[in-house]
């Protein structure tokens, strides 16, 4: 099996020190990078499949490194998983909006951090496999999650990783009406701790995303979401 490799933003020495040591256990390869433009580099010219990425970095700061990753074609679908000590909501949802899959706030567990980037490896796989390779339609629009692709009326859309998820459970699970935590579940894993803030924002995107068909995508008032089927 080839080895996972991870890809460190971060620009504190003694944190860098700390996530090698605690992740050189893992079976991973790691590449690290104090800046911005460092990690960028080496996005575009090493194969990566999950990135931890610092806000507050020297030069370009994380959320505009964040943008630039997300324009590489090869790093499009990959786990960037926000850490940096900038806790406040409106941070977290700039992030998520920007595409990131995760958000990890200073200071954390170690033990944690890896789970999340076992988590964030492991639905990697799962949406790349041609095991589950499968096509959902409804209406214009189609998803096939063996070439991860997804369009409306044709036209192809460019959907994060996680919105991308989203599609793919609500297409899956037409004209069920799914609770917050329920979709967290179904698309990161059980117990995960998120906002229910943080899913209205992703729902938000893909919603535009999608738009003239985004209201397919139905609030359910006091209960969530659903796939709304047509009548």
């Amino acid at each position: 099996m080839t080895k996972a490799s991870i890809l460190i933003i971060e620009d504190d020495p003694e944190i860098q020190e700390l996530l090698f040591h605690s992740m050189s256990g893992e079976n991973w390869i790691l590449y690290q990078a104090k800046t911005g433009e460092d990690g960028l580099k080496i996005a575009k010219t090493k194969k990566v499949n999950c990135i931890l990425l610092d806000i507050m970095l020297p030069g370009i700061d994380g959320l505009k490194v964040l943008k630039k990753i997300k324009e590489i074609d090869q790093c499009k679908n990959i786990p960037v998983i926000m850490t940096t000590a900038k806790g406040e909501e409106s941070d977290i949802i700039t992030g998520l909006e920007l595409g990131a899959d995760d958000y990890v706030v200073k200071p954390y567990s170690t033990k944690v951090l890896i789970a999340r980037v076992r988590a964030g490896i492991r639905r990697q796989e799962e949406g790349t496999s041609l095991s589950s390779a499968t096509v959902w339609q409804q209406g214009d629009i189609k998803l096939d999650s063996a070439r991860h692709t997804v369009s409306y009326k044709d036209k192809k859309l460019e959907l994060f990783a996680t919105e991308f998820a989203l599609l793919k459970h609500f297409l899956s699970n037409p004209d069920i009406v799914f609770s917050r935590n329920q979709i967290i579940s179904a698309i990161k894993g059980s117990d995960y701790p998120v906002t229910d803030r943080s899913v209205d924002v992703q729902i938000l995107g893909l919603r535009k995303k999608l738009g003239e068909a985004g209201d397919i995508i139905e609030t359910v008032r006091g209960v969530g979401y659903r796939l709304r089927l047509p009548e």
